[in-house]
């Protein structure tokens, strides 16, 4: 399974969980934007088969051999530094109220929650916005175009894979000098990110291509449009 943000899939799960003819409007829907999809469905194998082999069992690894406490800090630590992209993000949307939390979860879990490995601010109510690039093309009126599976990085669309770009300018990764620490590092947060999935993906019921496509666009639709959406469930 690619390495995707868990939030989706468990929101996704419990709609999946009902009747197929509930969801047939939505599920032509989601045809309709994969016109790719014979193409989509091998890169979809090619990265279900390497996660199978290799990803699925280290993270399962990692999850068995790390103290909770300390798996828990970790993804706390990648969490802070995805607040700077949350932060700009919003700045980008217009949302000010969201951008001020993200400038003070940055500020407390930067300092008093030591680089960000314990979450204070989320117990001083300041809860972690989850925005990128992608949502914000989406705000700005950009069309989602086309679904499309990308080798190693799961499902995106045309508008959410030009948004990596400049995504990745407010990642650390390209600021490393030191090429060994930038990728256990970079290594270390995909690991991390696929291990708090092993629960989730229990979910998946059915064609698991399809279960992954409908859930990444609607996901991605309410996620732009701050869960304001029309969804004939």
């Amino acid at each position: 399974m690619p390495v995707l943000g868990a939030s989706w899939i468990v929101r996704l799960g419990r709609l999946f969980a009902c009747t197929s003819l509930v969801l047939l409007p939505s599920l032509a829907q989601a045809a309709e934007e994969d016109p790719w999809e014979g193409f989509n469905r091998a890169i979809f194998r090619f990265n279900d088969t390497l996660d199978t082999y290799a990803l699925k069992p280290l993270a399962q690894g990692y999850q068995a051999v790390t103290p909770q406490f300390l798996e828990d800090g970790v993804h706390n630590v990648f969490g802070n530094i995805g607040d700077v992209g949350n932060l700009a993000n919003n700045v980008l949307q217009g949302k000010l109220h969201d951008a001020g939390v993200d400038t003070g979860r940055l500020i407390f879990n930067t300092t008093f929650g030591l680089l960000g490995f314990f979450d204070v601010a989320k117990q001083m109510g300041l809860q972690r916005n989850d925005e990128d690039f992608g949502q914000t093309f989406g705000v700005w009126g950009l069309g989602s175009g086309p679904y499309v599976v990308l080798p190693l990085l799961g499902p995106s669309t045309v508008r959410d894979t030009v948004s990596k770009a400049p995504d990745s300018l407010l990642q650390p990764y390209r600021y490393m000098g030191h090429v060994p620490s930038r990728n256990l590092t970079r290594g270390v947060e995909v690991i991390d990110t696929r291990a708090s999935l092993l629960s989730a993906e229990r979910m998946i019921s059915g064609d698991k291509y399809i279960f992954v496509r409908n859930a990444y666009l609607q996901n991605r639709e309410f996620k732009v449009r701050d869960g304001e959406v029309e969804d004939d469930f």
